[in-house]
């Protein structure tokens, strides 16, 4: 009860910032339905985009990265508030099976999940600098491989996912993440950078030296360990992933 209390204290107060999240999530799924639209119909697919069997089985993979979410690693080379998760994971796995839009679906359920079992120590600026910079995993690869869904594909989408999601990462937390996080805090910038100067000579220069020194590999790390892992089980996965019991696709077809 104090948890959800706290949370409900956390929304109140920073509603505005909330609100423009909320507003950056949107346009993101709109942008992913969009794509899998055309897709669909340059490939004369039938059947909606979200079916019965396809929310229900998002659900499940949010609910494991929800999880994971809370399994966190520290870095030697970043401050504490950089960790490194699995959570993409099966949100990597999930938007293979499902396409681009369930993989952002998927993603916002997550974070959701992560703040009923813990609330926020980071005034959501940890859990919106997860979904941003997951989703710029999830897309590209999601994206590149539901146009072309073979091995060397899906090697090239994982590829380009996870530089994607370097370069964004890296960027993100420089120009949005860390001024925001100082600004909700009241810390001043120098103080952040200083935690990351203690733990990485590297990233004694700036804020671009701390985000190049300490963003970069984690994300670079986190991309290349949850790209490895996909490849290696989505293969075995697929077939269970796709098919479903008879009632269910006579369901589905009937709606």
């Amino acid at each position: 009860m104090e948890e959800k209390k706290s949370l409900l204290e956390n929304l109140s107060a920073n509603w505005s910032y909330v609100a423009g999240i909320l507003a950056i999530i949107v346009a993101i799924f709109l942008l992913a339905v969009v794509f899998e639209f055309l897709v669909r119909k340059k490939n004369k697919e039938s059947g909606r985009v979200f079916g019965t069997r396809k929310i229900v089985m998002c659900g499940m993979f949010a609910a494991l990265s929800g999880v994971i979410m809370l399994l966190e690693i520290p870095m030697p080379f970043a401050p504490g508030f950089y960790k490194l998760d699995f959570s993409e994971l099966p949100v990597l796995v999930g938007s293979f099976a499902y396409g681009p839009a369930a993989g952002v679906v998927m993603e916002f359920l997550k974070v959701l999940i992560k703040l009923v079992l813990k609330n926020t120590s980071t005034a959501f600026v940890g859990e919106f600098a997860n979904f941003a910079v997951g989703c710029s995993l999830i897309l590209p690869a999601s994206m590149i491989y539901a146009l072309k869904k073979t091995k060397k594909t899906a090697v090239a989408a994982l590829i380009s996912g996870t530089l994607v999601m370097t370069i964004f990462g890296t960027a993100f937390n420089a120009l949005y993440l860390l001024p925001a996080f100082a600004a909700l805090y009241g810390m001043p910038m120098d103080a952040i950078l200083e935690m990351g100067a203690a733990v990485n000579p590297l990233a004694s220069g700036g804020i671009v030296s701390f985000v190049v020194a300490c963003v970069a590999p984690l994300n670079l790390i986190k991309g290349a360990a949850d790209s490895i892992i996909c490849l290696a089980i989505y293969k075995q996965l697929s077939p269970i992933l796709k098919s479903a019991p008879r009632r269910m696709v006579t369901k589905e077809a009937g709606e």
